[in-house]
């Protein structure tokens, strides 16, 4: 009678076990699809707070040790600095129409505390597309809320020459700028 009662519990406890075995199994991965959705919802918040013209909240959304590099700008280290960076960018974006639209396919991914995503954009200007590219950011997960720690994009086109066109010793002299 004992062995049997000894086993029953064996059994409880066997049967408990692997019931919270499988509940912690389940759990691993709502977790992370949960901060792949928080991190995507991220991404959603900076382009809404961009195109409003809110530097002050897209500044928000990365630590205080974050390093931004933007394409054709020197890198801004630290939330200050990227404030600093979005100020003048997001007016520069107004003044010109500017609207930065994410592509909602994005790839994401979470390892523990850490997270990234990466994926495309497009610029547009009264509708029609001016630039298309692509981005990738990593997030750091602190106290329960997902902020930027590296954030980059780029265009897809190569940038437009800012320097002088040079002319060819055999130009004409129209186009070398001599007169006759």
């Amino acid at each position: 009678m004992n062995g049997s009662r000894n086993r029953s519990r064996l059994v409880a406890v066997l049967v408990t076990l692997a019931c919270s075995l499988a509940g912690n199994a389940q759990a691993a991965p709502m977790a992370a699809a949960s901060d792949e959705a928080a991190i995507r919802a991220q991404t959603t918040d900076w382009e809404k707070a961009y195109n409003a013209g809110d530097a002050k909240a897209v500044a928000a959304l990365y630590t205080e040790d974050a390093f931004l590099l933007p394409p054709g700008a020197p890198g801004a280290s630290g939330r200050a600095a990227i404030l600093a960076f979005f100020i003048e960018n997001i007016a520069e974006s107004k003044a010109a129409g500017a609207v930065f639209v994410v592509n909602r396919k994005t790839d994401v991914g979470v390892s523990g505390s850490m997270g990234w995503e990466s994926g495309t954009y497009t610029v547009t200007v009264k509708g029609a597309i001016v630039e298309s590219g692509k981005f990738l950011s990593v997030s750091r997960k602190k106290n329960g809320k997902w902020l930027y720690l590296r954030d980059t994009w780029n265009a897809d086109a190569a940038p437009a020459s800012s320097a002088p066109a040079k002319v060819t010793p055999n130009a004409p002299a129209a186009l070398s700028g001599e007169k006759k």
